[in-house]
């Protein structure tokens, strides 16, 4: 038995080959199950290196904070998230059905990762040379390049994932990747925060290596085998759309995906509660990171693996315990311990755990859900009603936030919660287990 094929059982969980290519119910057909063991490894890699520099990058936290430090002014500092999360979904229901119509989109999810290089390494030399308005606009216009080819990316890859990959092994595909990546983005973390060097230079270093990553990615995923099969490019953006009637299923993950949009947009407003009571070590750079990080690496592996027996089990799971670590962060500011050194960082990681639940289930469940033939077009309109949903949540976030930071937090917590609710309701597409009844349209 060969070192890849070894690797590939034991992160999957494989049983023996053979067994699986005599199971037309894997999803794959014989070609691409010969070829899955190597695919396997050739995704984790390539998907490694992009969410390490997702991490490094992190427009939340590091660009946000380099953007302060060369005095952009704040309106265009508060623009740099919006212009990455709608950004990267918003246009994929017009670039669908040409990334369809491709013998291997493969070429379109690597030239995509080449895009994001392009614009990370553009940030640092924005870094290096303005400031002030200049600095400002000239990220935004960077992260809108970057948001773009993101949505290629996004488009593409659930469609190539669901032609490599057999069904049972998708969420340890990108459940080994998110893991293996937190470990580049805590060590990233821990410099930020004990190593005696300018952090300025550490952030743009950082910015650096994310293009790097992003290079190395679209090298690795170039080698992935996958079968020439260009789709009829019949997806055309009314046809995409009849899907939300057609399909009540669809229509119910998206919901359930829209309400869990709360566990993104809560952790900034946790932030605020612990920066409000004078908790200055966990508003530091590097200690944000960190419990990001760590959140990812403790818990990404185990729900891809489950979300491979019940991804619906997962989404259901992760929306009602991030509502619960909500609802305790509010409580323990109400408490009087929100400027203690454990209790919003508590918070906050138990969140991150439950954020890193609900990109792995609903991944998984959207890949698992889509007809071989419609999975490109699942995607694009699934994640284009979430870029909206998006926008409208964070302006929610934001009125509630006029009240106060609880209000927002509390706000988020039953969105999530009334997510969790849907997510129950929705029908079963694994073959493994689940804790909830299966419902049927």
């Amino acid at each position: 038995m060969s070192l890849s094929e070894r690797l590939f059982r034991t992160l999957s969980g494989a049983q023996l080959r053979d067994a699986d290519a005599q199971d037309t119910a894997n999803g794959l057909s014989d070609q691409a199950t010969q070829a899955e063991p190597t695919n396997f490894l050739c995704h984790v890699g390539a998907l490694s290196m992009t969410k390490s520099a997702d991490g490094l990058f992190d427009p939340k936290l590091v660009l946000s904070w380099l953007m302060s430090h060369l005095g952009a002014p704040a309106a265009l500092i508060g623009l740099l998230v919006p212009i990455r999360e709608a950004g990267a979904l918003l246009p994929q229901l017009f670039t669908a059905p040409r990334i369809h119509r491709m013998a291997q989109r493969k070429w379109a999810w690597a030239l995509a990762c080449l895009g994001q290089g392009i614009a990370a390494a553009a940030l640092v030399l924005i870094g290096l040379t303005l400031s002030g308005w200049a600095a400002g606009l000239a990220a935004c216009v960077a992260v809108a390049f970057l948001a773009v080819s993101r949505s290629v990316a996004s488009v593409s890859y659930k469609d190539i994932l669901g032609k490599t990959i057999a069904k049972t092994r998708r969420g340890a595909v990108t459940g080994a990747a998110s893991s293996v990546s937190s470990i580049v983005v805590v060590a990233f973390a821990l410099l930020l925060i004990f190593f005696p060097v300018d952090r300025y230079a550490l952030v743009l270093g950082a910015l650096a290596l994310a293009a790097v990553l992003w290079g190395l990615a679209f090298v690795i995923f170039s080698t992935l085998r996958e079968k020439k099969d260009p789709g009829e490019g019949r997806d055309k953006v009314l046809a995409q759309l009849k899907l939300l009637k057609e399909k009540p299923m669809l229509r119910r993950f998206i919901y359930a995906r829209g309400l869990l949009t709360g566990t993104a947009l809560a952790p900034p407003y946790l932030i605020v509660l612990g920066a409000e009571a004078g908790n200055g070590t966990f508003e530091a750079l590097g200690a944000s990171v960190l419990a990001s990080a760590l959140a990812s690496f403790l818990s990404s592996y185990v729900w891809g693996r489950l979300a491979d027996r019940s991804s619906k089990t997962v989404l259901a799971l992760s929306g009602l315990f991030g509502a619960a670590a909500l609802v305790l962060g509010v409580a323990l500011d109400f408490m009087g311990l929100s400027a203690t050194s454990w209790a919003i960082p508590l918070s906050l990681f138990l969140l991150m755990i439950c954020y890193h639940g609900v990109r792995q289930g609903r991944s998984t469940y959207l890949v698992d859900l889509a007809p071989e033939d419609q999975r490109t077009a699942y995607t694009a309109v699934a994640n284009t009603v979430i870029g909206v949903i998006l926008l409208g949540s964070g302006v929610i976030g934001a009125a509630a936030s006029a009240i106060g930071p609880h209000a927002a937090l509390l706000t988020f917590a039953g969105l999530a919660f009334a997510g969790a609710a849907v997510a129950f309701r929705l029908e079963e597409v694994e073959k493994g287990f689940t804790l909830f009844a299966m419902e049927k349209d």
